[in-house]
């Protein structure tokens, strides 16, 4: 009987977080795109905009390297922009939702890790139905194979991973330190040059390879790519390799949110 009891009531307790949650991410949606044109096709906007930019300066001395197809190197630079501009976006704004939330926090209890997971499930609902379809049509075309779109759940989930890691570590050290957003800035301007969007990373030296491996969108973007463009089955090892980093990153980072929560309300 009490085994039941306690059954019940983590039940309720987990069905009123994601009520929680769906309130948040629709009040946030709301919010962002109020009387916009778009809504959330803004957020696919920018990586094409972004890849006719960078296919005008880069496509012709790039294509070599993508089988001396403009076309082949204008699928690739489309994916590896979703990703970074999804990791900016989830991440920068997880960021600020524990401090930004500060009022309700001390007027309502609430669990505090719904405020970066709301962050980060809003973004996944723009990218699932923005940049998702469009990934399901190239690889359907490029790939002929329903294996390679089934297999398109894990760079996805890796990333999702990845990003609420980071998510949940940025928005707790925010709370001690109010310079981060600037720091953080920088950050993103690294990672995004450091990952191979614009560029092969068959062009980066030897010698800087094992920097750029510590990149953790580097291993998501080759694997999206190896589904979405190759014409081969999805690389297992590859994939496995960047679940378990990306679950490495995740636990990281709920972890230290974990040990440092119990001193946000102090700072808030």
């Amino acid at each position: 009987m009490t085994i039941l009891l306690k059954d019940d009531a983590k039940w309720l307790q987990a069905q009123r977080y994601w009520e929680l949650i769906y309130v948040l991410v629709q009040r946030n949606l709301k919010v962002r795109y109020r009387g916009s044109f778009l809504g959330v096709y803004w957020s696919l906007l920018n990586p094409l905009i972004m890849t006719g930019l960078y296919t005008a300066i880069f496509g012709a001395a790039f294509a070599s390297y993508y089988g001396n197809s403009i076309i082949n190197y204008v699928l690739a630079a489309f994916t590896g922009l979703v990703i970074v501009n999804f990791f900016s976006a989830s991440t920068s704004q997880a960021l600020a939702s524990v401090v930004g939330n500060g009022a309700l926090l001390n007027k309502i209890r609430l669990p505090i890790s719904i405020f970066p997971v709301s962050m980060i499930t809003a973004n996944v609902f723009q990218f699932t139905v923005g940049a998702l379809p469009l990934l399901v049509v190239m690889t359907l075309v490029n790939s002929k194979s329903l294996l390679n779109v089934f297999a398109l759940i894990f760079p996805f989930l890796s990333l999702i991973l990845v990003c609420s890691g980071v998510g949940f570590f940025v928005s707790a050290l925010y709370v001690f330190f109010r310079d981060l957003p600037y720091f953080y800035e920088l950050v993103i301007f690294v990672l995004w040059l450091s990952s191979p969007v614009f560029y092969p990373a068959a062009i980066v030296p030897k010698q800087v390879k094992p920097f750029l491996g510590l990149n953790p969108l580097s291993p998501i973007i080759e694997s999206l790519r190896q589904i979405t463009l190759s014409s081969n089955p999805p690389d297992l090892s590859l994939l496995l390799s960047t679940i378990l980093s990306s679950v490495i990153i995740f636990v990281l980072g709920w972890t230290c949110f974990q040990l440092w929560r119990h001193q946000f309300m102090d700072l808030l």
